[in-house]
């Protein structure tokens, strides 16, 4: 929206799990060079046709030179949406640990990383910003689970899941939590609060990554009752929480904790896309409106539509305008249609103006 910002001038905020992800060290970039991938080319279409000024992209490859991000940096200006600042820091995603963390007695896999991942970085979180970042950021991505609060550890056959050994090294968060300021002039900058949370499935009845989903989550509301330090009053909690607040797989009440937290604004997104949707067999039962949803899972046995990506600010930044960039069949959005939306991500980029 603006290059620029003063108090009074609303800055657009939004989040999208564009799926950037390969599962080789830089093949992302190779195929963002050759400019030729077709989903590589829808999501950038969204995200100009989005036009906003910061962007937290989770599901994004990382390299250690951040190569990557700044070619798709240099695409979408290239294509009228220019980014000059950007920021990522190396994920839990594919970190070794040497450890067997999925005990099947192989080591080295995805599910052995200190979050899933097929090498150091795969699927991490990347910032574009049109304003710059402010001083003082924070990475508690490195604090281990078990000393997390009341932390719920995974329980099987009334013994504890997983070893001394294991618990000494496996991190609370699967990619990262971020404590990222954000310069809006002078004299004010507010917090970015981004996460990107392991799903809540593909685990047994120990739960691992359901707890661990759910702590992931609680973890904000520690954060904002004062256990981490101090931040901005104002702030945008922002990323994908792999987590609905009523529906799907997951403990769904973590998700209701920090909608209705005191310091919390939920503005609700909604889109005409979200609420026109093909429903599977899933939705019928399901609890939050459709036109909230973020993510569509089509397969007829999957867990439906549902919202799992937020962008929620503080009740001290005044909300001007929201929504879900989610287009109708029969309506286009900013030029862009309901199929090239779906053929970006299964998610769908979520926003809010706030002043």
């Amino acid at each position: 929206m603006f290059a620029t910002a003063t108090h009074a001038e609303p800055i657009r905020i939004a989040t999208y799990k564009a799926a950037l992800t390969r599962k080789g060290p830089g093949l992302l970039l190779s195929d963002i060079l050759k400019g030729r991938d077709a989903q590589i080319q829808t999501v950038i279409d969204v995200i100009v046709a989005a036009n906003v000024d910061v962007l937290v992209l989770t599901d994004f490859d990382y390299d250690a030179q951040s190569v990557a991000l700044r070619e798709f940096a240099n695409a979408l200006a290239e294509h009228g949406a220019a980014y000059p600042f950007h920021f990522s820091r190396s994920p839990n995603t594919g970190m070794p640990t040497g450890l067997d963390f999925n005990k099947n007695g192989h080591l080295g896999e995805p599910q052995d990383a200190q979050g899933f991942g097929w090498f150091q970085g795969q699927g991490g979180v990347a910032v574009l910003s049109r304003l710059p970042f402010g001083d003082g950021f924070r990475d508690f991505s490195d604090i281990l689970w078990a000393d997390f609060p009341q932390a719920d550890l995974p329980i099987l056959h009334d013994q504890p899941y997983y070893s001394p050994t294991i618990l000494r090294t496996l991190r609370l968060a699967s990619t990262v939590l971020w404590q990222l300021p954000l310069q809006l002039s002078d004299q004010r900058q507010i917090d970015l609060l981004i996460f990107y949370a392991t799903t809540p499935v593909f685990d047994g009845p120990e739960d691992r990554n359901g707890k661990r989903n759910a702590h992931q989550m609680r973890f904000w509301v520690h954060f904002l009752n004062g256990k981490y330090g101090p931040f901005s009053s104002e702030f945008a909690l922002i990323g994908d929480a792999n987590l609905d607040p009523n529906d799907g797989a997951g403990h769904n009440y973590v998700m209701r904790q920090i909608l209705d937290h005191p310091m919390v604004n939920d503005p609700k997104q909604t889109s005409d896309g979200g609420g026109t949707a093909t429903q599977t067999d899933a939705n019928a039962n399901h609890e939050t409106p459709n036109a909230q949803d973020t993510a569509q899972w089509s397969n007829p046995n999957g867990p439906g539509n549902l919202r799992v990506d937020y962008v929620l600010p503080s009740t001290r930044l005044k909300v001007v305008g929201s929504g879900v960039f989610w287009p109708s069949d029969d309506r286009p959005l900013n030029g862009i249609d309901q199929e090239t939306v779906v053929a970006a991500s299964s998610h769908r980029l979520v926003w809010v103006d706030v002043e």
